[in-house]
C-alpha cells in the first residue's frame, strides 16, 4: 500500500482557514516587536466594546439582550463575541467551553447557557470535519466528513436566517432558544459520535461499526436515528465502492488500508507446485480484523468471490460480472439488497471458474491420469518399466541417474497403451533419499494417530534400511500447470507419491516371490520333493498370497471405491473450494485405509514385506538357476542322444544337491518361523484396530487366511 499523500502546509498553518482560530493561544504583547499593534482575539472581543471598563451589566436589560443575541449568533458558528468567550479544554484537542460575562442579568445568563452546548457541539463537529478530511484518515472518514460538512451548511443556513430575523428586530433570546431546539438533539448526537470516533481514532470499518451502533442506540428518537443512518450511508459509499470492485472485478482498490481483505504479494502461485506447506490459496488473500458488522456473515463469501476472479485473471481469462442498476452496491439498508448482490457475484465467479477448470484445463482428466499412473491403474506400463529399469533401480539411491530413469519411463510409456494418453508427457520420476517410514515422520500434518517416534524407531531397526535401493525410494511425479495446482498441489502430489511407493514396493516384492517360485518349480519337473524344498514351496506360496492379498485390498478395497466416490462428488461440486475439499478428503481417506497413517500396522506390514524380499533373495542365491526344458519342446539340433542324457543327469544331480543343502534347509526353517510369527502377531492387532476402524475388517478378511495352509 502506497503512503498517504501529505496535507499541504497552508491547510494546516492558517487557523482562520481551518476553523482553529478559536483554539489558538493569545498572542502576548511581549512577543510583538516594539511599536507594533498586538494582534489577538482580545482586540475583537471585550476591548472593542467601548473600553476596558465597559461591562454588559452596566446596560439596561433590554440592551443586554440585544448585545447577547449578537454574541450568540457569532458563538453558534464558533466565533467569540464581545461578552461571550471561548476557552480551550486542556488535553482535549477540539474541545472548547463557552463562557459569559458574569455581570449579565441572571435570567439572560440562564437562557444563554442553555444555548452554549449547541455552540460547543458545532465547534467539535467542525474540528472533526477539518481534521478527518486529511488524506491519511481514509476514504470512509473523508466521506463522513463530507456528509457532516453538508449538515453544517444546513445548520449555518439556520443561523443566517436567525441573524436576518435579528436584523429585522424580530428575534429575542427566548425566540433564539426556541428556534435552536430542532438542531440541539441532532448536533448533540453527532458530537457524541465524533467524541467516540476521536477518542478511539477510528477509520474504515471501525467508523462504520460506530455509526451503526450509535444509530441503533438512538432507536427512541426517529429523527436523530434517521440522521445517523444517513451519515452511515454516506460514509459507507466509499467502502461499498471498494467492495464492489472486489466482488465484481477481483481488485483491491484500497489506498488507505481500510478494506477488510489483505493481499500478501510475497506469496506466488508457483509455490503451490514447489512447497509442501504452501499457503498461497489460504493466505494470498485473507480477512483482516475489523470487518464491518453488516458484512460479518458474508465476509468469507466476499473473500472467496474475489479469489475466484483473481484466479481467472491470472489464467488470462478476463471476466467481469455484468453490472446492472440492481446489482450495484448502493447501501447496506434493511432490505438486504447488498446481500443478494454479493450472492449473485459469488455464484457467477464460482460457476465460471469451475467451468474453466473442468473444460479448458480438464481437471477430471488430470485426476484420472494421476490414478492411472500413481495409483497403478495401468498395469502394463508398470510391468514394462520394472523390466527395463531393473538394473538402474537396484543401485543405491545416490548412484541412480534420474535422467536415465526418466528416459526409461518415457520408453515404457511409448511402448504400452499409455502412449494414447495425451497426459503421459507430464509424467516425471524422482528418487527419494529416505525410506517410506522416514518420509512419513517428516510430514507433520497428516493427522497420524500415533507418535512419529514409532516410525523412526521402526525405521532404524528396519533390515532393509542399510541396503536401501531405488526399488524402495523410486517414485513418479507429475507436472501440474496453473490453475490445476490449486487442487493438485505439492501437498496433494506428495500424498499420491506415498501411496505409489507403497504399491510399487508391494509389486516389487510380488515379482521377486514369483521368481523364487519359478526357480522351485524346477524341482517338481524332476520329481525331487525333499522336505526343505517342499517347505520352501509352501512358504513361498503363503508369502505370495499375503502380498497379493495386500495388493488386492489396497487396489480393490481402498483405491477403487474411494476414487468412484470422489468422482461422483466432483460431478456435483459447485465451487473450487468444494473440489479441493473433496480431493483432499479422498487422499486423506486413502492414506488412512492404506495403513500409511496407522504406524503400528504399517510397521508390521513393512517387516513382513522385508522378510518376503529376504527369502526371495536367499532362494535365488542358494538354489542354482537351472533352465528346465518344457516337455513339448523339441531338442536342439546338433545335440546327440548321449549329450542330452549327460546334460539331464548333471541337472538332476545339481537339483538333488540343492535339495539336500543344509544351509538352505536352515534358512527356509528360519524364514518360515519368522514369517509365521510376524503374521500371527498381525492378526490380534488387526482384530483390535478393526473395532475402531471398520475398513480394516476388509484387510483382515483378505490376509487372515494366509496362515491356514501352513
Amino acid at each position: 500500500m502506497d503512503p498517504a499523500p501529505a496535507t499541504p502546509r497552508w491547510n494546516l498553518e492558517r487557523p482562520y482557514l481551518t476553523g482553529l482560530f478559536h483554539q489558538e493561544a493569545k498572542v502576548s504583547a511581549a512577543a510583538q516587536t516594539p511599536g507594533s499593534k498586538s494582534f489577538s482575539l482580545e482586540s475583537f472581543s471585550r476591548g472593542a466594546g467601548g473600553g476596558a471598563g465597559s461591562v454588559i451589566g452596566s446596560y439596561a436589560v433590554s440592551v443586554q439582550e440585544l448585545l447577547v443575541i449578537d454574541d450568540l449568533l457569532s458563538a453558534l458558528v464558533g466565533i467569540e463575541g464581545r461578552y461571550i468567550s471561548i476557552k480551550r479544554v486542556r488535553g482535549k484537542d477540539g474541545y472548547v467551553v463557552f463562557q459569559i460575562d458574569s455581570s449579565m442579568d441572571l435570567a439572560l445568563q440562564e437562557l444563554t447557557r442553555r444555548i452554549f452546548p449547541l455552540c460547543e457541539d458545532f465547534v467539535l463537529v467542525s474540528q472533526f470535519v477539518e481534521s478527518r478530511s486529511h488524506f491519511k484518515n481514509g476514504l470512509v472518514n473523508h466521506a463522513l466528513a463530507a456528509a457532516l460538512r453538508a449538515f453544517l451548511l444546513d445548520y449555518q443556513a439556520m443561523v443566517a436566517q436567525l441573524e436576518h430575523q435579528f436584523r429585522l428586530g424580530r428575534l429575542s433570546v427566548q425566540g433564539l432558544w426556541f428556534f435552536c431546539q430542532r438542531m440541539m438533539s441532532s448536533l448533540n448526537a453527532l458530537a457524541v459520535l465524533i467524541e467516540k470516533a476521536m477518542s478511539n481514532n477510528t477509520s474504515g470499518s471501525a467508523t462504520l461499526n460506530l455509526l451503526q451502533s450509535q444509530a441503533k442506540a438512538m432507536a427512541g428518537d426517529s429523527a436523530v436515528r434517521s440522521l445517523l443512518e444517513k451519515m452511515a450511508e454516506c460514509a459507507s459509499a466509499a467502502y461499498l465502492r471498494m467492495l464492489e470492485r472486489w466482488v465484481y472485478e477481483g481488485v483491491i482498490d484500497d489506498p488507505y488500508g481500510e478494506f477488510f481483505i489483505a493481499e500478501n504479494k510475497s506469496l506466488q502461485k508457483e509455490s503451490l507446485t514447489q512447497d509442501y506447506d504452501a499457503k498461497y490459496w489460504q493466505q494470498r488473500y485473507s480477512l483482516k480484523d475489523g470487518i464491518p458488522s453488516f458484512l460479518n456473515n458474508v465476509a468469507a463469501t466476499i473473500l472467496t468471490t474475489g479469489k475466484y476472479l483473481n484466479v481467472m485473471r491470472e489464467c488470462g481469462h478476463n471476466v467481469q460480472v455484468s453490472l446492472s442498476e440492481n446489482s450495484k452496491l448502493m447501501s447496506f439498508s434493511s432490505n438486504h439488497q447488498y446481500l443478494e448482490c454479493i450472492k449473485s457475484a459469488y455464484d457467477f465467479a464460482s460457476g465460471e471458474l469451475l467451468t474453466l477448470m473442468k473444460d479448458k484445463y480438464d481437471l477430471i482428466g488430470k485426476l484420472r491420469s494421476l490414478k492411472r499412473y500413481l495409483l497403478l491403474d495401468q498395469g502394463d506400463f508398470l510391468v514394462h518399466f520394472m523390466d527395463i529399469a531393473r538394473e538402474e533401480l537396484t543401485k543405491k539411491p545416490e548412484d541412480i541417474s534420474v535422467e536415465k530413469l526418466q528416459s526409461l519411463v518415457d520408453i515404457a510409456l511409448r511402448s504400452t497403451a499409455a502412449a494414447s494418453d495425451p497426459s503421459h508427457e507430464d509424467l516425471t520420476c524422482c528418487v527419494e533419499r529416505s525410506s517410506l517410514l522416514k518420509k512419513l515422520t517428516t510430514l507433520k500434518d497428516l493427522g497420524c494417530a500415533y507418535s512419529s517416534d514409532k516410525f523412526a524407531a521402526a525405521d532404524v531397526d528396519h533390515p532393509m534400511t542399510l541396503s536401501m535401493t531405488g526399488l524402495e525410494t523410486f517414485s513418479l511425479g507429475y507436472k501440474i500447470p496453473w490453475p490445476l495446482s490449486l487442487v493438485i498441489s505439492r501437498k496433494a502430489l506428495t500424498k499420491y507419491q506415498l501411496i505409489f511407493r507403497l504399491l510399487f514396493h508391494c509389486k516389487h516384492v510380488s515379482r521377486q516371490l514369483c521368481q523364487a517360485w519359478q526357480i522351485q518349480q524346477g524341482f517338481r519337473s524332476v520329481k525331487i520333493l525333499g522336505t526343505p524344498i517342499l517347505r520352501s514351496s509352501i512358504l513361498c506360496r503363503s508369502m505370495l498370497k499375503f502380498v497379493n492379498s495386500l495388493l488386492h485390498y489396497l487396489t480393490f478395497e481402498v483405491l477403487e471405491p474411494n476414487w468412484h466416490s470422489m468422482h461422483g462428488s466432483l460431478q456435483k461440486a459447485k465451487s473450487i473450494d468444494e473440489v479441493i475439499q473433496i480431493h483432499d478428503f479422498f487422499l486423506q481417506k486413502c492414506l488412512k485405509e492404506c495403513l500409511l497413517l496407522l504406524p503400528e500396522l504399517l510397521v508390521k506390514v513393512e517387516k513382513l514385506k522385508s522378510l518376503c524380499l529376504q527369502y526371495a533373495t536367499s532362494i535365488q542365491l542358494l538354489i542354482p538357476s537351472i533352465e528346465v526344458a518344457a516337455p513339448e519342446k523339441k531338442p536342439k539340433s546338433g545335440l546327440s542322444k548321449s549329450s542330452r542324457i549327460k546334460r539331464s543327469q548333471e541337472r538332476d544331480q545339481q537339483l538333488k544337491l540343492a535339495s539336500e543343502n543344509v544351509v538352505m534347509s536352515e534358512s527356509i526353517l528360519k524364514f518360515e518361523a519368522e514369517f509365521n510369527s510376524e503374521l500371527q502377531s498381525l492378526v490380534p492387532t488387526l482384530s483390535k484396530s478393526s473395532q475402531a476402524e471398520p475398513y480394516l475388517t476388509h484387510l483382515a478378511q483378505c490376509i487372515l487366511g494366509v496362515g491356514i495352509d501352513q
